[in-house]
Order: structure tokens, then C-alpha cells, then sequence
């Protein structure tokens, strides 16, 4: 049997090493995504139904690559915006909200429509501490369906995830 000192040097090194990254996890906070259409129809109920299912496919696909997501309230985002694109556009007053979820990152995203043919997927990653602006992603979904959608949400998600990773790794 070994030295039982030796075990818990051992342990204590494991912990170490692999207890601080589960501490250093990163709260994400991210918001509703809105909606540019800038198409000769804007706003359709399709488009809007494709818009609003992004934030929760987003949570849910980062929450399975083991991200910590922060819940919010859209009052309080509606509160904070100015204005179309303004939370997207101001990232100081985006990590002001994010700091009221007690998060550490918050994701302000938007459904950029410039043709019936495709639309862009966006998303500023905002650290909340500074309101410095981490990461800027644009991925193109093809088509209005919902398959393209959920698709390049989950390409997002990876994204976003290395992203953290890599970000909680450096601390």
C-alpha cells in the first residue's frame, strides 16, 4: 500500500489543477436576438418565429458544450436598449446589463436580413468587467428555413465556446 502522505499530495495536486478550471468557469448572459430585416417585406411572422428561436436553441446548445448560462429578463433588455442595433452598437451599456445577471460575458446578437436568399447570424461577445468587445461573429444561413437556422446556431455555439475556453484558460 502506498504512503497515504503520497495520496493526498496526489489528490491535492489533481484538485488543483482541475478544481481551478471548474472555478474559472464563465457566466454567459445572452440576450434576445432581434430582428434587421431589410428586406421589401420585413418583418414577417416567419421571420420573427426564426428570430426568437435563437436565443433558446443558443443557451441550450452552449449549455451542452458545458458553458454556465446566466438567465435574464427581456424587460430589463428592453430597458437598457435605445433602439434597434443600440445594445449591439454600445457595448458599455450591454456589459452595464450584463453586470445586473452577474454575468462575466454577455452575447448581444442579431438576425441580419439583407435578402430573401439568406441572412446572417451575428453576435458581439462583450466582457462584462470592461465592456470590451471579445468577439465579433457573422455566420450565413441559406434559405428561410428553420433547418439552416439551427444549424448555424450551432456553428455559433462552437464558436462562442472555444472562445470562453479559450478565454478562461488564460486567467
Amino acid at each position: 500500500m502506498k504512503n497515504p502522505v503520497d495520496a493526498r499530495l496526489i489528490a491535492a495536486f489533481f484538485l488543483m489543477i482541475f478544481g481551478t478550471s471548474a472555478l474559472a468557469e464563465s457566466r454567459i448572459a445572452v440576450l434576445v436576438f432581434e430582428l434587421k430585416d431589410l428586406t421589401l417585406a420585413p418583418g414577417i411572422p416567419q421571420e420573427l418565429e426564426r428570430t426568437a428561436s435563437i436565443k433558446p436553441q443558443l443557451e441550450a446548445e452552449l449549455t451542452t458544450l458545458g458553458n454556465d448560462i446566466v438567465e435574464t429578463d427581456f424587460a430589463s433588455q428592453q430597458q437598457a436598449n435605445a433602439g434597434t442595433g443600440y445594445l449591439f452598437d454600445h457595448h458599455d451599456v450591454a456589459a452595464k446589463l450584463g453586470k445586473q445577471f452577474d454575468a462575466d460575458y454577455i452575447l448581444v446578437g442579431r438576425l441580419h436580413k439583407p435578402s430573401f436568399l439568406f441572412a446572417y447570424i451575428m453576435g458581439h461577445l462583450i466582457r462584462v468587467d470592461d465592456g470590451k468587445l471579445i468577439a465579433d461573429y457573422t455566420f450565413e444561413a441559406k434559405g428561410p428555413n428553420q433547418f439552416q437556422t439551427n444549424k448555424t446556431v450551432k456553428t455559433l455555439a462552437k464558436a462562442i465556446d472555444k472562445d470562453l475556453k479559450r478565454l478562461s484558460q488564460s486567467h
